[in-house]
């Protein structure tokens, strides 16, 4: 097959690795890619939202399949774009992509079919939303623009006078763009949070193994929400007993709901889950490969995950066995000093060579923010640089064989967290 993988971060660079691991990939094109994917694929300068370009160089190409899974794009209708040229594509259409394009939707519906979520409220005007906060809210509480804000538009307030600035900043100041047109404001829920991503058909699901991020930019939990500074796979927090609420309460009822609205899902649907004493309730959804929760989950994947995308696309996915290795990963993100608010880009990475050939070791190294300059030089060109990952037998192994490969690999201005994992300590 010819495959055409949209996108240029490190969860694409993930994808890439998968792709090309299966004997049915004869060609990988990326677009646009970046300097990691340039050494697994051919990348093509197309931007992630020209979706007639994209059209067009797959038509030319011959391509036999295109996958997509960046938000912005799905949520755009890009596989709408692509399939109405005659393509075929794996990645969620823009109808049933909002379900993560918007939080007041995908709240509604959890409400309107008895899926256990947080407690909210929705506001389209900052007063009304201030009135709320200052007569009704529980502190701490959680402010949520509604659109999209790669990851960042979450806030929690501890506070009333954080929270009216929260108010402030989402939907007078703007600083999330459209996305905090609206605002939802949802009650504080405790407990640990776990990531289940799952292939769904229209109709069936297959999950996919858990995994565990860390959102904070700061060692313990501190500092700004982030798009992930790191994190691990499997998370040994999601018990028997919890996959069975969820199962139950969760996963299959997403996608009937889905479909009782008429917006039958297709593609990669990932929960956020939060471990309550009430049992595993929904922070939020996805309609796509969670980023860094990719890069430990399919380096664990045994099955082809060519066949998983046509059968997604087919509706057989029923007929698929779903395998993981029975081990673990660990994913330590390098960034860059001062992310996710002000940092430089254009520093020049050295030590890419030691990750070459390692992968049969469980090795990886993962391009996230990286480009090409002028002079052949892999240089920072974004916030999250790499992401480092490694296998082990067990966690904690994979934990010390991850922070070891950060080593390997320097730039100006790098930066990380100590701590991805260490709540496994606690075990």
């Amino acid at each position: 097959m010819k495959v055409l993988l949209i996108g240029g971060g490190g969860r694409e660079h993930a994808i890439a690795e998968a792709i090309v691991r299966s004997p049915r990939c004869e060609k990988l094109y990326c677009a646009p890619g970046n300097a990691g994917i340039a050494q697994i694929a051919e990348c093509v300068p197309i931007g992630v939202m020209e979706f007639d370009r994209q059209a067009a160089f797959a038509k030319e190409h011959g391509i036999d399949l295109v996958v997509c899974s960046q938000d912005d794009p799905l949520c755009a209708g890009l596989v709408d774009t692509l399939e109405a040229a005659g393509l075929r594509v794996f990645g969620t259409r823009k109808n049933a992509a909002i379900i993560e394009g918007s939080k007041a939707f995908s709240k509604n519906l959890m409400k309107k079919y008895g899926i256990p979520t947080a407690a909210y409220e929705t506001f389209t005007d900052p007063a009304a939303a201030i009135s709320y906060l200052r007569t009704k809210a529980k502190f701490p509480t959680v402010l949520k623009a509604d659109g999209l804000a790669l990851g960042k538009g979450v806030l929690i307030c501890q506070n009333l006078e954080e929270a009216e600035a929260g108010v402030r900043t989402i939907m007078e100041d703007h600083k999330f763009g459209a996305a905090g047109n609206e605002m939802i404001i949802e009650e504080f829920m405790t407990g640990r949070e776990v990531s289940v991503l799952a292939f769904v058909d229209g109709k069936h699901i297959q999950l996919m193994t858990s995994a565990q991020d860390h959102k904070r930019a700061g060692d313990g939990d501190t500092g700004l929400n982030t798009g992930g500074m790191g994190t691990f796979s499997p998370s040994p927090f999601y018990t028997a007993e919890i996959d069975r609420q969820a199962r139950e309460r969760i996963y299959q009822k997403t996608v009937d709901a889905m479909n009782a609205e008429g917006r039958p899902f297709k593609g990669v649907l990932y929960f956020g889950l939060m471990m309550t004493q009430d049992g595993p309730k929904v922070v939020e959804y996805n309609t796509r490969f969670g980023d860094p929760e990719t890069q430990v989950i399919l380096p664990r994947m045994k099955t082809d995950i060519l066949d998983v995308f046509e059968a997604v696309i087919d509706g057989t996915l029923d007929r698929i066995h779903l395998e993981f290795e029975d081990n673990a990963a660990v994913c330590v993100v390098l960034a860059s000093r001062g992310y996710p608010v002000k940092y430089e880009k254009g520093k020049i990475i050295t030590g890419l060579e030691k990750f070459r050939g390692r992968e049969k070791d469980g090795y990886y190294c993962f391009h996230a923010g990286t480009k090409l300059d002028g002079n052949g030089h892999v240089i920072t060109n974004g916030g999250r640089v790499l992401g480092v990952t490694a296998k082990g037998r067990t966690l904690k192994e994979a934990r010390a064989n991850a922070y070891e490969a950060t080593g390997w690999v320097n730039f100006e201005n790098k930066y990380m967290r100590s701590d991805i994992g260490r709540a496994i300590d606690d075990i």
